[in-house]
């Protein structure tokens, strides 16, 4: 395995403290008259680009096109240079999460007509929908605080909900208007969001401060509120909140982070597989007995250096998906420079693909492969669940993170310009 780079956060002094960006929920299938007219793809999130790149959902994962998700960008930059509150906000991302980079596009869903696409901008703190026939803005939808991060579209396509992380709030939005149906509160920095497959409940993660130095274990408690926030996805109203410090000491893991990062359930929804900060490894969580039933520690690259301070975003591994038939997972090892598929019921990994930053997993259109974001080096790569093994990469824009199914016209182009 290649040596890694050093990486460095950068910190600034502000007023405000803001939080990091990235498990992966597929679009909403068309179906009906629809599934004619409508192309199945992947959207690859080009965050410091400001670009969504269009590839094909399996096989080659050639490109097919691109969009710009920034194009009313010298209107948002006036707007934040003549507000000095909202311009140091803007500074912080870029000198925290972004790593010296502005944040434009972390997260992205298509309507379910596949007319639009639905991008999270965290440097312009908004949710805009962009025309992909034409590229323009069709609504835009400003969010509380000065950052938007993660979304989660429902089952049948048509809400959208978006943390907003410095405002420890989620909005749900309705994906063709951009009207807002409802909003809750969370723990501190609301991060990942996941409907249940029954569009009944939304599951937030809060990951509370990143971007701080104070990363040793008995420094924890300086990290913030840290819990699951589980609400009725009618109401908007808290079902239950999970703090997993609790179920992580009752294990005798009281040096471990309760940050919950990427998730994701089993099919039968009965489980939850999760990430937390600086761990390299995933948990299994039984929902029913509100217990952690297993940890599973994967292996540690030696040229990456223990210390915590050195983490991005204090993610050692973000990014984790699972396949259909709920028999592997597979997980984005970022700080280590490898992704690899574990089988469910062993928690035996396979091989270790070397990639570089990887910074999150989906899974393909065909349920066949894992698809990663490798941020350090602009592309995509597709891991075979069976064999574990590297199927291809492609290249993409300007640090790749988020990376979401969705649907175009069956003859899209790239909108012009």
């Amino acid at each position: 395995m290649p040596a890694i780079r050093p990486r460095h956060l950068c910190s600034m002094a502000a007023a405000l403290v803001l939080t990091v960006t990235a498990p992966a929920t597929a679009a909403t299938a068309a179906s009906g008259a629809d599934a004619a007219t409508l192309r199945e793809v992947m959207f690859v999130g080009n965050n410091w680009e400001g670009t969504a790149d269009v590839i094909k959902s399996t096989g080659d994962f050639a490109k097919i096109g691109r969009i710009n998700v920034i194009p009313d960008k010298d209107q948002r930059m006036a707007e934040i240079n003549a507000d000095p509150i909202r311009w140091i906000a803007f500074m912080t991302i870029r000198n925290s999460v972004g790593e010296g980079h502005d944040q434009f596009v972390d997260d992205m869903y298509s309507t379910p007509d596949g007319t639009s696409v639905v991008v999270s901008r965290p440097s312009f703190a908004d949710v805009v929908s962009i025309d992909l026939s034409t590229g323009a803005v069709n609504w835009r939808f400003p969010v509380s605080g000065y950052r938007s991060d993660h979304m989660a579209v429902s089952p049948d396509g048509k809400r959208v909900a978006v943390s907003a992380s410095t405002s420890n709030t989620v909005h749900v939005l309705d994906i063709e208007t951009g009207r807002q149906l409802g909003s809750y509160s969370t723990g501190d920095k609301p991060h990942e969001n996941i409907f249940t497959k029954d569009g009944k409940q939304i599951w937030t993660m809060s990951i509370g401060e990143v971007n701080t130095a104070l990363d040793a274990p008995w420094l924890d408690w300086t990290k913030g509120d840290r819990r699951i926030t589980v609400v009725d996805a009618t109401t908007y109203q808290p079902v239950k909140v999970i703090d997993m410090r609790r179920r992580l000491d009752a294990i005798g893991l009281t040096d471990y982070s309760d940050a919950v990062r990427p998730a994701v359930f089993s099919p039968d929804e009965s489980k939850l597989y999760f990430q937390v900060s600086f761990f390299n490894g995933f948990f299994e969580y039984d929902i029913a007995t509100d217990k952690i039933t297993r940890t599973k520690t994967l292996p540690k690259n030696p040229a990456t250096s223990d210390d915590r301070t050195t983490f991005v975003n204090d993610s050692r591994h973000h990014g984790l998906s699972m396949s259909p038939d709920g028999s592997k997972l597979c997980v984005a090892g970022t700080m280590d420079d490898y992704a690899t598929v574990v089988n469910r019921t062993t928690l035996q990994e396979g091989p270790l693909v070397t990639a570089s930053k990887p910074y999150w997993a989906t899974v393909s259109g065909d349920g066949k492969s894992c698809v990663v974001s490798e941020s350090g080096t602009d592309q995509v790569t597709a891991i075979d669940f069976t064999t574990g093994k590297k199927v291809v990469s492609v290249p993409v824009g300007d640090h790749p993170q988020r990376v979401r199914l969705g649907h175009v016209a069956a003859d899209w182009t790239s909108p012009a310009g």
